[in-house]
C-alpha cells in the first residue's frame, strides 16, 4: 500500500502526535509489511532485526521456561509464540490493530496462541509487577518521542530482577541516508540531531520516528532503575543476502544496522 503524504522530512511535531501517527501507520502498511517480510519472520522465531539474528542462536532473553513474558511492538506477535515454544507463557501486545490481526492468523498457522492486546508501550494494560521478561523486536522504541516514558512503564510491570530486552535501529543510522546502495555510506546529517522524522497528510502527522543517541539509551535506562549487562551490534552475516529497507548486505558490511540492549531491573 502506498502513502499519500504532503511532506515529509525532518522537523519538530507534537509529543501527543506520535502515539496516533504510528496507530494509523501500521494500521495501514501491516498486509504491505508481512507481504514484504512475512517469509523472513517465519511464525514462530525471535527475529532481533534485519541481519537476521535470531533468539534461538544468541539467548539474549536467557532461559523463558515457566517465565511470564511480554513482547510489546508485537507485529505478528512472532517473539510471543517463540516464548511459548520454549516453556513461557506469553502475551502479545501492539498498538495496531491491523497487526493484531496479522498475529491472529499466525497463531492459527503455528498452533501456539498468545493472548493479542491492544495497548501502547508508554501507557500498557497490565497490573504492576506481572511480568518476568520484558522485550521487543524493532516495535516501539522509534516511536517514542521520550525513552524515560517507555522504560518507566517497562518497569512498572516487571517484576523485581526481571529481564528487558530491546532491538532497534542503531543510533548511526541517523546520520546516513536510508538507503541500501553506497548512498547509504556517506554521512549527511549530524549524528547529534535528535530531531524527529515525519510525514504529513496536509496538518495531520501520519508518521513519525525519532532519533535517540547511543547515550540517551544507556542514561534512559539507568535512570528506570535498570541494570545495563551489554549492548550488542550484530553483523551482517554472509548468508543474509536481503534487502530490509535501508539495510542490505553491501551496507552491513560497513554499518551496524542494529542496537540490542539487554538490561535487568534493579530491584
Amino acid at each position: 500500500m502506498s502513502h499519500d503524504f504532503s511532506e515529509a522530512g525532518y522537523g519538530q511535531v507534537p509529543a501527543h502526535s506520535s502515539v496516533p501517527a504510528s496507530r494509523h501507520w501500521w494500521d495501514l502498511d501491516a498486509d504491505e509489511y508481512f507481504a514484504e517480510h512475512g517469509d523472513f519472520l517465519g511464525d514462530s522465531e525471535l527475529v532481533w532485526g534485519p541481519e537476521g539474528i535470531i533468539e534461538d542462536d544468541v539467548a539474549h532473553l536467557g532461559n523463558v521456561a515457566g517465565l511470564i513474558v511480554l513482547e510489546i511492538g508485537c507485529g505478528g506477535a512472532h517473539g510471543a509464540r517463540w516464548a511459548i515454544k520454549n516453556g513461557a507463557k506469553a502475551i502479545a501486545a501492539d498498538l495496531s490493530f491491523a497487526m493484531l490481526r496479522h498475529g491472529q492468523r499466525l497463531n492459527k498457522v503455528s498452533g501456539d496462541h498468545p493472548p493479542l492486546v491492544q495497548g501502547n508501550g508508554i501507557e500498557m494494560p497490565f497490573a504492576d509487577e506481572s511480568f518476568d521478561v520484558v522485550f521487543t523486536a524493532y516495535g516501539v522504541v522509534p516511536f517514542i518521542p521520550q525513552l524515560d516514558d517507555l522504560h518507566r512503564e517497562v518497569a512498572r510491570v516487571l517484576k523485581p530482577h526481571g529481564r528487558w530486552v530491546y532491538s532497534t535501529t542503531h543510533p548511526i543510522r541517523w546520520a546516513f541516508p536510508d538507503s541500501p546502495t553506497e548512498t547509504g555510506l556517506t554521512v549527511s546529517r549530524p549524528y547529534f540531531d535528535t530531531t524527529p522524522y515525519a510525514e504529513w497528510q496536509g496538518k495531520k502527522v501520519v508518521y513519525v520516528e525519532h532519533h535517540h543517541t547511543m547515550s540517551a539509551h544507556v542514561r534512559a535506562l539507568s535512570k528506570a532503575g535498570f541494570l545495563l549487562h551489554d549492548v550488542r551490534e550484530p553483523q551482517w552475516p554472509a548468508h543474509n543476502q536481503q534487502t530490509w529497507g535501508g539495510w542490505s548486505p553491501l551496507r552491513g558490511k560497513y554499518l551496524p544496522g542494529t542496537a540490542i540492549f539487554i538490561s535487568q531491573k534493579l530491584i
